[in-house]
């Protein structure tokens, strides 16, 4: 199972390199938008990668640890680490996207598989003790590990921002220029990663906090807003995703002020 989850995550790591859309994924499904979004990666690496790494060192603990109860537990704290972030991030792209991905739930699927697994093949010779010990040792990782990687996602660990998109954000904002876009939208999430830090500052206007079947806000329903991003900028609309070079020359911004 551990081969298998190789071969899936080699695969949505070669699709999160090549930008390409994974088999099985529409267009605007919930597989490409979580594909999409700020939670398909970590410190900039795609997830996927990061799960290619964990199926790796399953496979090669399993075919290199020697000691019968040595190799369970290790095994067993691995693939259990696995799958508590794996059940994680699956939640978390539900609570925050309101969506789910077919590949991610299959990944979840092959991990909670090698649980099992695990667990019916637990050695008899351990000990109550070396139980409770590996039990309070799993317990600890996965919180150190759930606890980093919402650190990671929050706005503690953000690099510092460019000041010069800062100030192209900034001056956006004093323009009345707006963004109206969707949290659901890939495009947007796009369109933000071009500001990096400095996103927060953009003149973004949120259309559809209840996701992409509830009710639009009345400022998009003012401003004719049909798809996402759209950019009113000076007057003139644009409907989709604008270079840094492009708003800078569409809101006449300079670079010295």
């Amino acid at each position: 199972m551990a081969l298998l989850g190789m071969l899936l995550t080699a695969y949505l790591s070669y699709s999160a390199f090549s930008q390409s859309v994974p088999a099985f994924c529409a267009a605007d499904s919930g597989c490409e938008l979580i594909q999409q979004s700020r939670w398909s990666r970590v410190f900039g690496v795609p997830l996927a990668l990061w799960g290619f790494a964990l199926y790796g060192l399953l496979a090669a603990m399993a075919w290199r640890l020697p000691a019968k109860a040595l190799r369970w537990q290790r095994l067993a704290l691995v693939a259990v680490l696995g799958l508590g972030i794996s059940l994680y991030l699956t939640l978390l792209g539900w609570w925050q996207l309101k969506a789910f991905c077919l590949w991610c739930l299959l990944s979840l699927t092959l991990l909670a598989g090698i649980c099992v697994r695990l667990g019916l093949s637990r050695p008899q010779s351990l000990e109550r003790a070396q139980w409770q010990r590996w039990s309070g040792s799993c317990a600890l990782a996965l919180l150190l590990s759930i606890g980093g990687l919402q650190l990671a996602y929050s706005d503690l660990l953000e690099p510092r921002e460019d000041p010069q998109l800062q100030a192209l954000a900034e001056h956006l904002q004093r323009i009345d220029a707006r963004f109206y876009g969707a949290f659901w939208c890939p495009a947007c999430q796009e369109q933000k990663r071009l500001f990096g830090s400095s996103a927060k500052r953009l003149p973004y206007v949120e259309c559809a906090p209840n996701g992409s079947k509830g009710l639009v806000v009345r400022a998009c329903l003012d401003a004719n807003v049909s798809g996402y991003p759209t950019w009113v900028i000076r007057g003139r609309r644009y409907q989709q995703v604008l270079s840094v070079e492009e708003l800078t020359r569409y809101s006449r911004f300079k670079a010295e002020q």
